[in-house]
Parts: structure tokens; C-alpha cells; sequence
């Protein structure tokens, strides 16, 4: 174990086999999971921090931004300008608790998967409503800086935005479990920061795209059947080489 004392130990949210008090799992620690189920079982089991990175200031700051514009047309209960212009009969929805749903460190939304004995939760971007259906619409912002065109097939088809899609299929089964009516539908609202101009000139030039995602849940319950399994296994799953991330192989050396 010597080669690993540079590993970060954590000693909070660890996974006790014995214990009967529900565990919570967040959004991305799920995604992690779908990732690569021997790095989440040494983060979540035996406390192993995988590397992190940086929180990107830019994108927080749009998120900040985009929230504070369509509160102001949730106030009103009027539709927002991109709205109107994709023909959407919408308003920004108005909960008491929305302000709680947007704050993953609050809890976010979330439900205890009776089955699993797991609590699921992530924070949201937003949350629309279908005037028409009478059905809650996912939202998340996503800010970027591409040359190539923003295109629905593009944008859906890129292999490194999978996880934005699991994302969305997450918050919809999670909201479901909370006894809400959430349309299949849901919308990545896409800022992507132009090159283009000839100077900085302070400011940054964003086009907005809004990309329809349609979500589908039907995996989620096998998957967390099957990741209660992996929480329970008394040595951690078999090294995916193909995975990236993974701090526990080097030189060909296994740590646990």
C-alpha cells in the first residue's frame, strides 16, 4: 500500500454494509458508477477520493446568470423569449422548494429508493411547465465555446455529452418518484460563447441554442439494483482498463 499514501482518505459519506440508515447518492456519483463500478466502490466504500478538477468558473457564472433572467420571467408567470420563439406554450414553474431543487449542497431534488435503501439527488438547472400537458419540463443549462454549428443531432450524438443525457434521464425518474407529472421532453438550453469577433473588448458573444432531449428511464431501476450490489461486494469489482479516471491501477499494480 505504500505506492498509494498519496491517495486523499475520506471519511464521510463511506458506505457501511451493516447499517440500515439509507445512503445517498448524488447525480454524479451515479454517472461515476455507470463509469467505472471499482472506482466508485473505493470512493463510496472504502473512502478513496478519485482526482478532482476544477469547478468551471465561466459555466457557473451563465448558470448564475440564466437563473436570475428566467426568475424574473417565473415571477411573472409569463413565458420567456426563447419561449415564444420555439412556439412553446411554457412558463418558468414556480415551487416553494425550487430555490432547495437548484442547490445540490441543500439535497436538490430527491427520493429514498425503497428497494435499495438508496437516496438519490442531484441539483437542477431549472424546471419549465406545460401549460398545455400540465407537466413539469426538465432544464439544463450548459455553456460552452464550439466553432462547429450547434445542431440537435450534433449536440445529442457527441459521444462525451452521454452523460448529459443520463443527467436528464436521472432528474426526470427523480422527480417522478416525487409524485410530479414530468414530460418525456426535456431541454438543453445551449450558450455557446463566438470567436469570432475581432476583439475582446470585455465581453463574450453567446448564441443560444435549445436542444430537445427525450428522456428515457427505463434503466435506472436494474442499475441501481445493481450498484446496491456492488456497494455490498466484500472486495472491489474487477479493474476497467478502459476507464480513464482509475488512480488504483499504475505499473500494472493492484492497491486493494
Amino acid at each position: 500500500m505504500k505506492d498509494a499514501v498519496s491517495f486523499r482518505v475520506r471519511k464521510n459519506s463511506i458506505y457501511d454494509q451493516k447499517s440500515n440508515t439509507p445512503f445517498k447518492v448524488s447525480r454524479s456519483k451515479f454517472f461515476n458508477f455507470l463509469s467505472c463500478k471499482r472506482c466508485f466502490y473505493l470512493d463510496r466504500v472504502k473512502g478513496l477520493k478519485e482526482p478532482s478538477m476544477p469547478g468551471w468558473a465561466l459555466n457557473i457564472a451563465v448558470d448564475e446568470l440564466l437563473k436570475k433572467e428566467f426568475d424574473l420571467y417565473r415571477k411573472e408567470q409569463k413565458p420567456h423569449p426563447i419561449m415564444i420563439k420555439h412556439n412553446l406554450n411554457f412558463v418558468p414553474y414556480q415551487h416553494k422548494d425550487l430555490d432547495t431543487w437548484r442547490n445540490s449542497l441543500k439535497g436538490g431534488i430527491s427520493y429514498l429508493d425503497e428497494s435499495t435503501n438508496l437516496i438519490i439527488h442531484g441539483g437542477i438547472d431549472d424546471v419549465w411547465f406545460d401549460l398545455k400537458e400540465k407537466k413539469l419540463v426538465v432544464v439544463d443549462y450548459k455553456a460552452q465555446s464550439s466553432t462547429y454549428p450547434v445542431t440537435v443531432s450534433s449536440y445529442l450524438d457527441a459521444e462525451w455529452h452521454l452523460s448529459y443525457k443520463l443527467q436528464m434521464d436521472i432528474y426526470v425518474h427523480i422527480l417522478r418518484k416525487m409524485n410530479f407529472k414530468v414530460s418525456d421532453l426535456t431541454y438543453f438550453y445551449v450558450c455557446n460563447g463566438e470567436k469570432t469577433n475581432d476583439k475582446f473588448d470585455n465581453r463574450i458573444n453567446f448564441k443560444t441554442t435549445l436542444i430537445p432531449y427525450r428522456a428515457d428511464t427505463s434503466w435506472i431501476n436494474n442499475k441501481l439494483i445493481e450498484m446496491k450490489k456492488v456497494l455490498n461486494l466484500d472486495s472491489p469489482p474487477e479493474i476497467e482498463k478502459t476507464c480513464e479516471k482509475c488512480a488504483y491501477l499504475k505499473g500494472g499494480k493492484v492497491f486493494f
